[in-house]
């Protein structure tokens, strides 16, 4: 895994990038940034990890499906995440050639980060970072979705075997692959890399 590398990769095809040292250095930025925003989160380990939720919450309007208030529901907050002004997401990989991957099962989180919003962060841990486009596709399938079918508790041959069996399980959460090449025109997005390893 080469950082550095990593940067130079992302800034030249568009994106902002800032590097954190700790999570708690992340958090503190975005929150000093972010107030009055509506904000929409995707399912992130690494976002709950930061803390983030309640931290932005305290001067946002902050909408997540992992946290989801009596008379709602996670289809109705995945939904009203998409149209925030603000997405935080995570990403399962990205790779030093500056491309960023995501794995869906409803597909909200790759709907919501591809268009429509005011600015889209990505963060992620030096964790999620890989050589090249290949091997942040094979993260994706083989490290990031059988921890994730673990997490649920659903029955699948990863969730087994801990590796792709690219399946026809009802419970598969394999349904969507986004790949950024590049950052979509006209569309602000920022990556924010932590040099710790976070989430899956």
């Amino acid at each position: 895994m080469h950082l550095e590398r990593t940067v130079e990769h992302f800034l030249k095809k568009g994106y902002a990038v800032r590097v954190f040292e700790t999570k708690e250095e992340a958090r503190d930025a975005l929150c000093a940034e972010l107030v009055g925003e509506s904000i929409g989160f995707g399912g992130s380990a690494t976002l709950d990890e930061l803390g983030l939720y309640d931290a932005l919450s305290e001067k946002n309007r902050v909408v997540w499906h992992w946290r989801c208030p009596e008379g709602k529901t996670p289809a109705e907050l995945r939904r009203q995440a998409a149209e925030c002004d603000v997405y935080c997401s995570s990403a399962n990989a990205i790779s030093e050639t500056g491309e960023i991957v995501n794995i869906d099962g409803t597909a909200n989180r790759v709907a919501a980060i591809l268009y429509g919003r005011k600015k889209v962060y990505f963060i992620c841990g030096q964790n999620k970072i890989e050589q090249t486009l290949e091997k942040a596709i094979f993260r994706a399938r083989n490290v990031a979705a059988p921890i994730n079918t673990r997490r649920l508790g659903l029955d699948t041959p990863c969730a087994k075997s801990g590796r792709c069996h690219d399946c026809n399980s009802p419970q598969r959460i394999c349904r969507a692959l986004s790949v950024l090449w590049e950052k979509p025109t006209g569309a602000e997005m920022e990556l924010i890399l932590i040099r710790e390893d976070l989430g899956y």
